[in-house]
């Protein structure tokens, strides 16, 4: 499980650093348009990075603590950059604002994630 989140991990963060590039610089006019949205942009750009490298700490933890709370661990991380920041881009792109109500399903499972690793590590 380690070598996948590790991999995960450097593939999440190879893209966040695109993302954040691109909103930087691909999208300046379109944030001179719309303003309001640089922001949400550069909240799930922050949010994809940090937890990109919490990949790397779950993997970490699934070599010292391989149990069934770790490999959740990083699924949960996983499928908390895909919903949080994922519903966040989208919402940026086709400014349609309903996707805002998926977002904190995907903090959700960032919670949920930490909470895993959290127990993973007290348990041991």
């Amino acid at each position: 499980m380690s070598k996948l989140f590790v991999i995960l991990g450097a593939a999440f963060m190879m893209l966040g650093v695109g993302a954040g590039a691109f909103g930087a610089h691909g999208l300046s006019s379109y944030f001179e348009r719309f303003p309001n949205l640089a922001g949400t942009f550069e909240t799930a750009v922050r949010y994809h990075v940090y937890h990109a490298l919490g990949l790397f700490a779950a993997a970490w933890l699934a070599d010292k603590y391989p149990t069934n709370l770790t490999t959740w661990a990083g699924y949960l991380l996983v499928a908390g950059i895909v919903i949080f920041s994922g519903s966040l881009y989208l919402l940026v792109i086709t400014r349609q604002s309903w996707l805002g109500a998926i977002t904190p399903l995907g903090g959700v499972a960032f919670i949920a994630g930490w909470g895993c690793l959290l127990l993973a590590a007290w348990r041991s």
